[in-house]
């Protein structure tokens, strides 16, 4: 977008968030990044522009920074199908994509403290802070016990967990 994009007023304009390392050394080791940007390294092998990530395959554990927008939800519902990963999102419960890709299908989600101030395509620090908050979001039990780990911020279960699942976790839901 040559526009650029709006962080906490500011327009900026590229379309490059990279993941600033604190977030990405805790969560361990990633085999695949298929929306990767060239020179972060994320994981083992990256699939960067022009090559379209969502038509590669995917194998072993993925690390997932998509595109944000109406495409973020492709991209997850292609990591909820692949079941093994990680993936950093604006924490937008309130869309449909959310309900469907995360609520509905997420092992668990961590809410980060504090927004994030993402690494702009030289490797600097953006001078501004995201535009809304962020959340990771696993769709494995490793990609969990990671997230718990990291000390990143608070980890829920979605409603689509059940006390089968996850024993120690309590259930919202109103009985049936």
């Amino acid at each position: 977008m040559s526009a650029g994009a709006v962080l906490m007023g500011a327009v900026v304009r590229t379309t490059t968030w990279l993941t600033p390392r604190y977030i990405l050394d805790p969560l361990g080791h990633f085999d695949l990044d298929p929306c990767a940007a060239p020179g972060w390294p994320t994981a083992d092998t990256h699939y960067i522009l022009p090559t379209d990530g969502l038509r590669q395959p995917w194998e072993g554990r993925v690390w997932l920074n998509p595109p944000y927008g109406a495409e973020t939800w492709r991209w997850l519902a292609m990591l909820a199908d692949h079941g093994s990963g990680t993936a950093l999102i604006f924490a937008r419960t309130d869309v449909a994509g959310f309900v469907r890709t995360v609520w509905e299908r997420a092992h668990s989600v961590l809410f980060i403290h504090g927004r994030i101030r993402f690494n702009l395509a030289s490797g600097k620090e953006s001078a501004n802070s995201g535009g809304a908050p962020s959340c990771l979001v696993s769709y494995s039990p490793l990609d969990t016990d990671y997230l718990a780990a990291s000390g990143l911020g608070t980890l829920v279960y979605p409603p689509a967990m059940t006390a089968s699942d996850e024993p120690d976790v309590l259930d919202f839901r109103e009985p049936a």
